[in-house]
């Protein structure tokens, strides 16, 4: 911890620092300014940065008292977050230059909780698959993944510790595991939404990017005004894991089988009792199903664009509306019905264990900037509704970041936290 520049510091190390007196926040957030300054040209992360207004902001936090949860720790917020002193286009040239009249709920958390704002991280469009100018921070030439791209590839090249995303199918894990991040999405409804883009009502969550889990613990302890989520302290003893392929197994290349066997093996060695686990019916038509909800909400919280704004859509994101406009209500409703299903089923697939281990993503990060990666291994926790952490440490066969996610039950968020940390103390040190 002694020979890490400031913007290298975790939160909680940065925090630490901070009510010590043995750093400012000024001098944190100027560290990440020269991280930006020096990085932004190949990562690209940021679609708005005001340096000034960052110092001004933290000069004023450390004029303050250091009792307040953030003091001065510098984050970074998707792009999909109305933010009233900072433009907000939600990835889309029709909102390009829009100014919010007011803050997103977790927005306005993070500030009154001492959080310094220090610029606004490059979305998808709305959220969805057409990608962004960011490139993955271990290799410019591969994706960081989305749709919260900027804010993945910022926390990973540690421009800032902490960061804000939103998951409606894949948009926290997939990008946490491509840029060897902590990404934790929690429970729906953990997190108030309000002032954020919709995209996938039955879905929308929001979700926070860290380099360690404790951070992301303690940052949406925060935002959901929950501190029993806070990690403090070790597991009394290891946990019960069920090693779960899911249904969509197939689809994993070598990368993504290694790691969670890798896994698998490591916590076992350490003391944890893992076991396979096959998920039964209805889970196989879960994936599917979340993409028929998905394609069909989309139609509508895209309503105005699809309407006046056609010709500034991508193609991507007209032919996923467009799909969804095509579906009955029929379709729509027996796809709610299958979720529904599942997740009335979940404690009873789960049965005598804590969590489950799921890949995060197919592999390491595709090459080439045109896409941001398949999303099919993120479907079924977010269907689910349930908490999901993608663990970092591990990695694939060009050396790029391969991530395993944590899967928990409903609200069970603080326990599926602890043995990510569990888990992630274990891989950092293979």
């Amino acid at each position: 911890m002694t020979n890490k520049k400031p913007n290298e510091l975790t939160a909680l190390e940065a925090l630490t620092r901070i009510k010590a007196g043995s750093l400012t926040s000024e001098a944190l957030v100027e560290a990440c300014l020269q991280r930006v300054s020096e990085r932004e040209k190949t990562v690209g992360a940021w679609k708005f940065i005001s340096p000034d207004q960052a110092r001004k902001t933290a000069r004023n936090v450390d004029k303050g008292t250091t009792d307040r949860p953030l003091c001065g720790v510098p984050i970074g917020v998707k792009d999909l977050f109305d933010t009233v002193d900072m433009p907000t286009s939600y990835g889309s040239p029709i909102y390009e230059g829009n100014r919010p009249s007011s803050d997103a709920s977790a927005v306005a958390r993070t500030r009154v909780s001492g959080g310094v704002i220090l610029g606004k991280t490059i979305t998808t469009e709305f959220a969805l698959f057409e990608p962004g100018k960011t490139t993955n921070p271990h290799n410019p030439n591969h994706t960081p993944g989305g749709s919260s791209s900027g804010s993945a590839a910022a926390v990973a090249d540690c421009m800032v510790p902490l960061a804000l995303g939103s998951q409606s199918v894949g948009s926290t894990i997939r990008p946490a595991s491509n840029c060897g991040v902590v990404g934790y999405k929690p429970s729906f409804g953990l997190v108030d939404c309000s002032g954020i883009r919709p995209l996938i009502w039955s879905f929308d969550t929001v979700g926070v990017f860290s380099r360690s889990v404790s951070d992301a613990a303690y940052f949406i302890s925060i935002l959901s005004r929950r501190q029993a989520l806070r990690l403090e302290g070790n597991l009394e003893t290891p946990p019960r894991i069920g090693f779960c392929r899911t249904p969509e197994w197939s689809l994993a290349d070598q990368d993504t089988e290694n790691v969670l066997k890798t896994a698998a093996r490591l916590a076992t060695a350490s003391g944890a009792q893992v076991r396979d686990i096959t998920l039964p019916e209805p889970f196989p038509k879960l994936a599917h199903a979340q993409g028929v909800i998905a394609d069909f909400e989309v139609a509508n919280s895209a309503a105005y664009e699809l309407t006046f704004h056609r010709d500034l859509l991508s193609r991507k994101f007209v032919e996923r509306a467009d799909a969804g406009v095509e579906l009955t209500i029929e379709q729509y409703d027996e796809a709610l019905s299958i979720v529904a299903a599942a997740q009335a089923g979940l404690d009873s697939a789960m049965d005598d264990v804590d969590v489950l281990l799921c890949p995060s993503a197919t592999g390491e990060a595709p090459e080439g900037l045109g896409a941001t990666g398949d999303p099919i291994f993120n479907r079924l926790g977010t269907a689910l509704r349930v908490p999901c952490v993608n663990i970092p440490g591990l990695s694939g066969h060009s050396g790029l970041p391969v991530g395993v996610q944590v899967i928990g039950r409903m609200m069970d968020d603080r326990r599926t936290l602890a043995v990510g940390e569990w888990l992630h103390n274990i891989l950092k040190s293979e």
